[in-house]
């Protein structure tokens, strides 16, 4: 993949951009090989990746400059502003975008907050994309709500230029500190959610609930999950920390019964919007800490299914599942550091299988699913 920020050293958060996708995959199957070195692992699947560039379905931009020039894009170490309006990793249709909302910027009197100075109100525009059918969520964050009713008198133009936004809202983060979002939002649109559909299955992403960023590779991730979720005796699953439920919606049949459970009510309220729409009944999705969840049962499901923070389970759940035994865990890990910690803990059992998704191309990230068969008793 070309680009002209990286190649003028203005950007170099894709620092393996010069390797081929080949080596890109190559490399990140060692490191995973070798973190995983002291397990026996039956069997390591084939790398699944997905277009090299234009594939992000999401933009997350620090506003900064004036209010009649405004840059969309990031700051560098130093707090020099760099405009990624251009960035290869987004779609055709983000340019579009970019290039009406910074004149909307000045048109809305909303000046772009400064770090050093600690003033402005614009902190930052998160742009989401659905590839159903191409409508976009577009999220301001704002230090304070001093210049809500302004905003909103200005939308109807923002609206008339850009008839795709779906979804406006703002996001009040009156913190100095590198915080995406605070946890007020202020809807300006009476539509508040973007219908996304992976593999049959009908999502929905809402403010403040997370959304995989490579719709491609997700739609390829959810769809493993549920072919292995198929050959297998499971009639009772829990899916902790399901975030909007893509993975166990993917794997849900009539007549099992899935348990989710996410600690955020904006993505419960999806994944229930969700279940609804496919006509599933024995669905349960709470909002709930899932480690407090998990620790607090009796009733021993076949299948638990986690994909954690970067942080992961965590010994506190690993300890418990080892004691609950249920027969199968699936682990879907966007850190495999802390995976394979939480897997050497898992004592218990015995890893069958395990497959990488190479989300992030041009970076040293990845995602990887696994599969873990509980030990035949002594």
């Amino acid at each position: 993949m070309h680009c002209a920020l990286y190649q003028a050293n203005r950007c170099r958060s894709c620092q393996w951009i010069e390797q081929p996708i080949s080596e890109q995959l190559t490399d990140k199957m060692n490191e995973l090989q070798q973190l995983l070195e002291g397990v026996a692992v039956q069997d390591w699947r084939a790398p699944i990746s997905g277009p090299e560039h234009a594939f992000r379905n999401k933009a997350k931009m620090v506003v900064s400059g004036s209010v009649e020039k405004p840059l969309l894009g990031m700051l560098h170490r130093d707090g020099t502003p760099e405009d990624l309006t251009e960035c290869p990793l987004y779609p055709a249709s983000f340019q579009v975008v970019f290039a009406v909302l910074k004149p909307f910027i000045a048109r809305a009197g909303l000046t772009p907050y400064n770090v050093a100075r600690k003033r402005g109100e614009l902190k930052y525009l998160l742009l989401t994309e659905s590839q159903l059918d191409g409508g976009m969520m577009l999220r301001f964050v704002l230090r304070s709500d001093a210049k809500i009713e302004q905003l909103r008198a200005a939308l109807p133009w923002l609206q008339q230029q850009l008839p795709q936004l779906k979804v406006i809202s703002a996001n009040i983060q009156p913190v100095h500190m590198a915080i995406m979002e605070g946890e007020q939002e202020i809807p300006f649109t009476e539509q508040q959610w973007l219908e996304e559909n992976f593999n049959g299955v009908p999502l929905y992403i809402r403010p403040q609930s997370f959304f995989q960023t490579n719709p491609t590779v997700a739609a390829s991730l959810y769809a493993t999950a549920r072919e292995w979720v198929r050959e297998m005796p499971v009639k009772h699953m829990w899916d902790l920390f399901c975030g909007v439920g893509g993975f166990g919606l993917h794997c849900a049949t009539p007549d099992m019964k899935l348990t989710g459970i996410e600690i955020a009510p904006e993505a419960i309220a999806s994944a229930r919007q969700s279940a609804e729409k496919l006509g599933l009944t024995d669905i349960h999705f709470q909002a709930l800490d899932s480690t407090k969840f998990a620790t607090e049962q009796e009733d021993i499901p076949d299948l638990v299914l986690v994909n954690p923070p970067r942080r992961g389970i965590g010994q506190a759940l690993c300890y418990f599942l080892n004691n609950m035994a249920p027969k199968y865990i699936i682990y879907s890990s966007c850190n495999a550091q802390t995976m394979a910690q939480d897997i050497a803990s898992l004592a218990e059992y015995r890893v069958e299988r395990v497959q990488l998704f190479d989300m992030f191309p041009h970076t040293a990230h990845y995602e990887v699913l696994a599969l873990l068969v509980r030990l035949p008793s002594p």
